[in-house]
This record gives structure tokens, sequence and C-alpha cells, in this order.
């Protein structure tokens, strides 16, 4: 069995927010994406800081959303794993 690489770590986390209809709440998020609570952080900050995702509050409950360029990185992320099999690499 193989370990993820950064994209599809960065994929799975998307893609449970997309799932959970667009937002989520931080520890389903770490469940759902199978990450310590120090990971979700540093991925958290990293997709915060470019736009993937938003953190919005829900009678005082935090949530992520996806924005645009966060289902935007899923479509690519699709067609690139497509794209490998395609030519099997």
């Amino acid at each position: 069995m193989s370990r993820r690489t950064k994209l599809d770590i960065m994929n799975d986390m998307l893609l449970a927010i997309q799932h959970k209809g667009g937002k989520i709440k931080p520890t389903h998020l770490m469940y759902k994406a199978n990450l310590s609570h120090k990971l979700l952080s540093k991925y958290i900050a990293e997709f915060l800081g470019k736009g993937l995702i938003a953190e919005v509050m829900i009678k005082k409950q935090k949530y992520y959303t996806l924005t645009d360029k966060g289902i935007s990185f899923i479509n690519h992320y699709r067609k690139m794993k497509e794209f490998k099999e395609l030519f099997d690499i």
C-alpha cells in the first residue's frame, strides 16, 4: 500500500468538504481526511493562504467551505489522475 502524496491529501480534504454539502466542521474534516490534528492545522493554514477554502462562523461554530478555486483544484486533480491512468504513468 502506497502512502498518500501531498496532492492526494489535499484532494481528499477538499472532496470531504464537497461531499458534506460544501461546508464541514474542523473535527469532521480531520476524520474524513484521516489526518492528525497537527497535519490538519498545517493544511488548513495552507488552504486558507491559497484561497482554496474559506472559514465561516455559523452559530458560534467554525466551518470550512470550498471556494471556486478549491472546486477548480478538485476538477484539475481528477483530470490529472485520469491522464496518469490513461498513459500508465
